[in-house]
């Protein structure tokens, strides 16, 4: 990549549910795990730290509210903003998450005064389209695609003083494969102008063609550019296994490479950030080595 290339951390896991026993997730040493692999010299990338997060509150469930609402709120807000100042003088952005709810902030951070909304190219092997009532675990993780096109009533679908963070026309959903679990907002999603290429349409097409068609939805005449989500549980979990959510028959290396490849290095594309990497799941530190050797041949000097 010819561009300059700053590195912001997000180590945080409020937006995910604790595991079974109770315990917070460990989403929140991806950033220095994923350091520790050498990634910011392996991209001449510029380090701009961490964005602390608030600690963990809500363990048991309330209600039908979001997990920790008021807490991701305020590091959505806090991200936007190292994301905004990481951005300075047209910097690509790479966000370590952290949880699937830093794309929020993410998006948050990538609007410009006066500029279009951003787009969104949301890989993922699941929808997360489901609203705080619909989701079966109340976390934000579960719902964020929905709560960054406007779905839900809480406040983390109006973070944005002047609409949506993401304009559902302007969204591509790409590699899913959570056919079972339709209480990820299937049905709202395919009554939505989201374009949405799910795992089986991309073994089909290819991932080059389906990511030229998500570049079709994305840079349409008078966009404002796009940001790029990336769950690492899209990989199968025999490839990269430390994932929160694993789901069978996900994408190999090369296929996610040839997905995202062109998206990271259109000119119109803002960021992208990495989500759902658990180190703790990852005692060898496999699963962070293959993923930052994507990162670097999808980001690294050309």
């Amino acid at each position: 990549m010819r561009r300059e290339i700053a590195i912001v951390g997000a180590p945080t896991s409020i937006g995910i549910r604790p595991y079974d026993d109770g315990r917070a997730r460990r989403l929140d040493l991806a950033p220095a795990a994923l350091r520790e692999q050498g990634l910011v010299a392996r991209l001449a990338a510029r380090d701009r730290g961490d964005v602390v997060s608030p600690p963990y509150r809500d363990l048991v469930r309330s209600g039908t509210r979001p997990r920790n609402e008021e807490e991701v709120a305020t590091y959505s807000s806090a991200l936007a903003r190292r994301v905004a100042a990481a951005a300075e003088g047209g910097a690509f952005v790479l966000v370590l998450g952290g949880d699937c709810s830093i794309v929020l902030g993410c998006l948050l951070g990538a609007r410009r005064p006066g500029a279009p909304t951003p787009g969104l190219a949301y890989v993922d092997a699941h929808a997360d389209f489901g609203t705080p009532e619909e989701s079966l675990t109340g976390s934000v993780a579960s719902m964020c695609l929905a709560l960054a096109v406007g779905r839900g009533d809480t406040r983390l679908a109006r973070l944005a003083d002047d609409g949506p963070l993401a304009n559902a026309a302007d969204v591509a959903l790409l590699a899913r494969r959570d056919e079972a679990e339709p209480w990820y907002g299937h049905a709202a999603l395919q009554a939505s102008p989201v374009l949405d290429l799910p795992g089986a349409v991309l073994r089909r097409l290819g991932p080059e063609a389906v990511a030229r068609a998500a570049l079709d939805r994305l840079t349409r005449p008078g966009s404002g550019g796009f940001w790029i989500h990336l769950d690492a549980d899209v990989l199968d979990p025999t490839v990269v296994p430390a994932v929160d959510s694993p789901v069978s028959d996900g994408l190999g290396l090369t296929e996610l490479e040839e997905l995202i490849a062109p998206l990271v290095r259109h000119p119109q594309a803002l960021g992208l950030e990495l989500t759902i990497y658990d180190p703790s799941l990852d005692p060898d530190r496999t699963s962070a080595a293959r993923l930052t050797s994507l990162l670097e041949r999808v980001l690294g000097p050309a």
